[in-house]
Formats: structure tokens, sequence, C-alpha cells
């Protein structure tokens, strides 16, 4: 694992923005469906989930979370050097979203901006980016846009129980001399890439006609080639084998004992997995906040929108110290430990 620290990098807001539209994985099935439903709900964690409607992309929600954090802040756009986009769901393949976005966000023609392919483990990844380029290189003020549209808001996913909701938040990074330090430990393995997939539209495998249709698999379940393809059993292992040595490891580098950390932010993948690093770490359930009840995962964004949702209060009432943990796709992984005092935390977006 790699573990790295950043110095001099503030923690300065954070907004989330989120579909109004709310679908249930109990309500909206059907009904000689509702008690196995509901069963999987209870295991899974996933009652409610946020999806846009047709037509609106996970840009359009980034966008508005962008506005919001920049005019909270108060900051003169120009004044904005770096705009990093962490999402798995690009306006196009190419160009970068981050560019389309620097223009819809009325940023500077001298905006540094680029997109960053990650999904679970991305938010942390991104805040060391940023913080990075920040802390080394002269730059002053980025904001990180991180979330993705990963429902399809025109089925029920052929009856299937849904994990995925819709989320974009914005985050914005100063840098600040005597800032709290931020920790890293990051890693990944690749041997495992197949362990949650798409197959279809990449280079390695171009989309044809039969990709857009619905075939069973190996596994009995009908999906197109387009569809996330989830090997439940081998991400289980992952996680509770990575994570808590992740979070171990983190924890030992640092100056803090786990005692030290207010909350513990985890990717929001489904409840058996985060209740069993809660448990592997003997963490009180009051210190590992859940958001998978209403919103589901959220991909990179599941981090932010748990802290919107759970932690708006605690988090504007003095500094608190918090420990990240994103995991999942790429195989990959990251941690961190940062602080936040007196940053700008509105209400959850809705559009």
């Amino acid at each position: 694992m790699t573990q790295s620290t950043l110095h001099n990098i503030r923690f300065k807001g954070l907004t989330t923005c989120v579909p109004e539209r709310t679908l249930s994985n109990i309500e909206d099935c059907p009904v000689e469906q509702r008690s196995e439903r509901e069963r999987l709900v209870r295991n899974i964690g996933i009652e409610t989930r946020r999806v846009c409607l047709e037509g609106v992309v996970f840009s359009d929600l980034a966008q508005e979370a962008g506005e919001k954090l920049i005019a909270g802040l108060g900051w003169d756009k120009s004044s904005i050097d770096v705009l990093l986009v962490v999402t798995q769901s690009p306006d196009y393949p190419i160009p970068a979203t981050a560019i389309i976005l620097q223009d819809k966000l009325g940023l500077s023609h001298g905006t540094v901006a680029f997109d960053i392919n990650l999904g679970c483990s991305g938010y942390a990844y991104g805040l060391f980016v940023l913080g990075s380029m920040l802390s080394a290189h002269g730059l002053k003020r980025g904001i990180m846009l991180v979330g993705d549209k990963s429902s399809n808001p025109l089925s029920l996913d052929n009856g299937l129980l849904s994990l995925f909701g819709d989320a974009a938040t914005a985050t914005a990074l100063e840098f600040e001399e005597n800032a709290p330090p931020m920790y890293f430990n990051m890693g990944s393995d690749g041997s495992g890439h197949r362990a949650i997939i798409i197959e279809a539209g990449g280079q390695r495998v171009p989309i044809q006609p039969h990709h857009l249709e619905r075939l069973p698999g190996a596994d009995g379940i009908s999906r197109k080639g387009t569809d996330v393809i989830l090997d439940g059993p081998s991400i289980l292992n992952f996680s509770i084998r990575e994570v808590p040595a992740s979070i171990s490891g983190l924890v030992e580098y640092s100056p803090f004992s786990l005692e030290d950390i207010d909350y513990f932010v985890l990717h929001q993948a489904n409840r058996m997995i985060n209740e069993t690093i809660r448990k592997k770490l003997g963490l009180a359930p009051e210190r590992v906040p859940l958001s998978l009840k209403e919103f589901g995962n959220t991909s990179s964004a599941s981090i932010p929108v748990t802290m919107t949702t759970k932690l708006l209060q605690e988090l504007g009432a003095g500094r608190k110290r918090l420990l990240l943990s994103g995991f999942g796709v790429g195989l990959s992984w990251a941690s961190c430990i940062l602080e936040i005092e007196d940053a700008y935390l509105p209400a959850l977006i809705e559009i």
C-alpha cells in the first residue's frame, strides 16, 4: 500500500446534489415479489434510491453542486486553479467531462481541468490528487466534482433488486499554510478487475447490436452487455480483507488512534459489507454513519453523500476528525484522515 501525508491543504466546503425522483426497492416491484424483496432489503440495506429523469446526466447534477459550492464560498471563479472530475459516467467518450464543466461553470481558460475514471474509491483518491496538486505546485484553489449516474430511470432493472442511485458532489480544497495534515493509505489489485465490470462499450469489446438486448448470463440473470456485472462473493471477500487492513494501516501511519477519530465514513457498498468492516474494527455503530437506506450505492459520491446527509449538524459544530475509506471497482481502495472545521456545508440539493 502507498502511504502519504499532505500538508497545508484546507477542506473548505462540500455540496451534494441528487435527483428529486425516488424509487423504492419494495414499493416499485411486482406484488408477487414483495416478501422476497423485503428480505433482500433487510440484508442489503437499500430501501430507496434517487434516479435521474430521462435526459438528466451526472454532469447536470455536478454543475448544480459546483455552482452552489462556489457561490456559498464566495469564491471568484477566476481564482479557481483546478477542476477535477471523478466519474465513470462521462458525457461522452471524449472530450473529458471536466473540460465541458469548466465552460458551464464559467471558470477561466487558465483552469486545469481533467477527469479521473474511478468509482467506489474515487473520493479519497480524488482528494489525494487534487490536494497534491495544490500542496506541491503553487496552486491555490481547487474544486472536485465526484459521482455517477448509475441507475436506469426507464426500467426497474428487469425486476431485480437495484443497488445503485444517482448523485453528484462538489468539494473545495484550498492551499493554506499550517492547515492540519491529511493522511492517506491507497492500493489496487487489477487481478480482480472482473469482479465489477461493464464488459461492452470500450475498445476491448466494442458495442454490437446484441449488447443492447437482455440475454441470460452464466449466473442465470438477464442483462445487457452494457450493464454492470457484480461478483458478489469476490467483492465481499475483497472488502472484508482489504478495507480493515487499509484503515488499520492508515491509523498506524498517522499520529492518531482509532479513538481519536470522530467518525468513520465508508463507501456505501451494502449493509452486510459495511457492518462486517465495522465489527472487525470494533467500532460503535454511531461512529460509522450509513446513507444506504435512503440513497443506495452512489459509487464515488457515497462518502460525501453520507457526510452531507448524516453528519451535517456534527460537522458544523466545531472541528471533527474523519476517516474516509472507499473501496470497490478496479479493484481499488483508498483511505484518508482529515479534519474539517468552519467548512461550508449546506443542506442536500434536490433537482
